[in-house]
């Protein structure tokens, strides 16, 4: 690109595109990077996911969501967000993913730009320079690996789409949150059979009200296995290798979901100076402006509370970006 922007936001999530909504609206010059497609995390759900909130809450840029449901599915968000980088003409660059922010040279106004460097699918390096920057880009594309032997094969996901392909099948869930008991509820429902490992003594209290007892019948009768206090200690071709207090047993597995969680670009944060807690990766930043320790630099949506993912979702994290740009627009004197 061949001029300085005023701002490049990372991220065209629900809260990267919200900033990009208001940078729009106050005149800013702006461009959206963006790894993957729009609202990739979202793209990334379970097929069949319904949202736990209602409609509303995930609007932004002022445009209706409509569902004749309580609340919408997948499928209702992605057409909805759609709808809405239309609607605003926002300029997303997608899969294309930000290798560096640097703080780059001073421009003609006495504003130090940063050079973004980004890399496209075809492995060509695109530059940008930007007064400011803010990254909008979540936690959903870095799973949290268990680093057991085997968990790079091929049969082992981190994500979990739809339980059609596992009919008949063996399957493995490691983890006690909500992902993990809805797939495992799924994936029993679609004619797998289940086993559930959870490293904990219980399942997680902050499973769904409406999803608990579902999954807290099922093992009770027997219908899923569940091995509690138990940990993966490898995973082979055809099984997975548990611990439960010092006893080992092989499970049969043709395919083993590890729902672990999820965590920021702690890389990315860290190599652009920003100061992060060491317990949960929350970038140090100001809640006023959302700036964070590194000047001229933002995060907003889901990203500013780290590894810590029950804090931050879209109905709080689409109004950072209105704080961001109130800020680069006072700093800019548009």
């Amino acid at each position: 690109m061949d001029h300085i922007l005023d701002l490049i936001i990372v991220g065209a999530g629900p809260s990267g595109l919200a900033a990009a909504i208001a940078a729009g609206k106050a005149g800013l010059g702006y461009a959206v990077v963006e790894k993957g497609a729009l609202v990739n995390s979202i793209f990334n759900f379970p097929r069949n996911m319904v949202f736990f909130t209602t409609s509303e809450l995930l609007e932004i840029g002022g445009l209706p969501f409509t569902t004749p449901y309580e609340k919408p599915t997948r499928w209702e968000a992605l057409r909805y967000y759609r709808r809405v980088a239309d609607a605003y003409q926002i300029p997303v660059f997608f899969d294309e993913k930000v290798l560096s922010i640097k703080p780059g040279k001073r421009d003609a106004d006495g504003y130090q730009a940063f050079e973004i460097v980004t890399r496209l699918l075809d492995g060509i390096q695109r530059a940008y320079e930007s007064r400011f920057v803010l990254l909008a880009t979540g936690y959903y594309d870095h799973p949290n690996l268990i680093s057991v032997p085997g968990e790079e094969l091929p049969h082992v996901y981190h994500y979990y789409s739809e339980p059609h392909r596992y009919y008949r099948k063996k399957v493995v869930v490691v983890g006690g949150k909500n992902s993990a008991a809805i797939a495992a509820l799924e994936l029993f429902r679609g004619g797998s059979t289940v086993t559930l490992v959870h490293r904990g003594s219980r399942l997680s209290d902050s499973i769904k009200y409406w999803i608990r007892p579902d999954i807290e019948n099922r093992i009770k009768e027997g219908a899923i296995r569940a091995l509690l206090e138990t940990r993966v200690v490898r995973i082979l071709p055809g099984s997975v290798v548990v611990d439960t207090g010092g006893l080992l047993e092989e499970l049969p597995a043709e395919a083993v979901f590890l729902m672990t969680g999820y965590h920021p670009d702690a890389n990315l944060m860290s190599h652009t100076g920003i100061r992060m807690s060491g317990g949960t990766m929350a970038p140090e930043h100001d809640p006023n402006t959302m700036e964070t320790n590194v000047p001229g630099l933002f995060v907003a949506g889901s990203i500013v509370s780290g590894c810590d993912t029950n804090r931050t979702f879209i109905e709080n994290g689409r109004f950072h970006g209105e704080a961001v740009v109130r800020t680069v627009r006072a700093r800019l004197k548009k």
